[in-house]
């Protein structure tokens, strides 16, 4: 931790961690008072993580608002999860109310005796549609991908759990490790269309994916692991009529050396939350 002045302090915690190693580091401030979103915006950057969450009380919950070293993001899952292990660790295991920009969500948290905390959220609503065929095409330019990478089993989409993605699942394991791109043409690209991250899946079976999560919106080149992004691609298999199991994890930054699982699951109901769970360790 480092201290902020008085009553803030930064909390450094990976959430999503496998087998209590890997996760996405996320930086957690709470204090009584929100700062400004220029302290914020600088606060992130000092930290350097792809998020940091700041909270302040609210309504008997928490307000919570995200930001990236660049940007303010409108939700962030891995930040949650890290959230609501710092409150855990400040207030008790139980249920927490978080007020987002749109809306609100509720965080789990359970402790886990000598591996940190269990901690589960419910996301904002989801909602997918088509990306455009032309749009797809330069993505996948600048990713040095061709159009027969792509499991035809998938469909395009740009796909929203409180925040907006694209989809993009590949035949193969080896195509997804070996993914690279151009940072700056890729972030332009992705801003046209107010993308968070990009959603890069391949599927080992019917209740596991691999996933990579390029960020340059938010100034990372990788994310390595993304709640947000999980739980839309859980509404998005809901809208396409996917015929998987509801229950499954994604594995993601494995080939950052970041191994991270996120446990997904869904009901049928068109639209509605997505239940994204797992495991958070402080960062020593």
């Amino acid at each position: 931790m480092i201290a902020m002045g008085v009553g803030m302090k930064i909390h450094r915690v990976s959430a999503f961690s496998y087998e209590n190693k890997g996760g996405n580091p996320a930086g957690v401030v709470v204090s009584d008072v929100m700062p400004s979103d220029g302290d914020m915006l600088r606060i992130a950057k000092d930290v350097g993580y792809s998020e940091t969450a700041f909270l302040q009380p609210y309504d008997g919950g928490w307000r919570v608002r995200y930001f990236a070293p660049e940007m303010e993001v409108p939700f962030c899952g891995h930040a949650t999860i890290a959230a609501g292990y710092v409150l855990g660790e400040l207030h008790g295991q139980g249920q927490y109310v978080f007020f987002l920009n749109d809306g609100s969500i509720d965080v789990s948290v359970e402790h886990i005796e000598h591996r940190g905390s269990f901690v589960s959220l419910n996301s904002p609503a989801t909602f997918s549609e088509p990306a455009p065929a032309e749009y797809v095409e330069r993505v996948l330019t600048i990713m040095g991908l061709s159009r027969e990478a792509l499991n035809p089993l998938f469909p395009v989409r740009f796909a929203s759990a409180g925040a907006k993605h694209m989809i993009l699942v590949l035949q193969d394991r080896e195509t997804l490790a070996s993914l690279q791109y151009d940072f700056e043409s890729l972030k332009s690209v992705m801003s046209e269309e107010s993308l968070v991250t990009i959603n890069i899946l391949t599927m080992a079976s019917r209740q596991k994916f691999h996933s990579r999560n390029p960020f340059p919106p938010g100034g990372v080149y990788e994310d390595p692991a993304t709640g947000a992004a999980a739980a839309a691609f859980a509404g998005y298999l809901r809208d396409i009529a996917w015929d998987g199991d509801k229950h499954f994890e994604v594995m993601q930054g494995e080939d950052m050396g970041q191994p991270s699982r996120l446990l997904v699951s869904y009901e049928s109901e068109v639209g509605s939350s997505i239940n994204v769970s797992g495991e958070a360790r402080v960062i020593d």
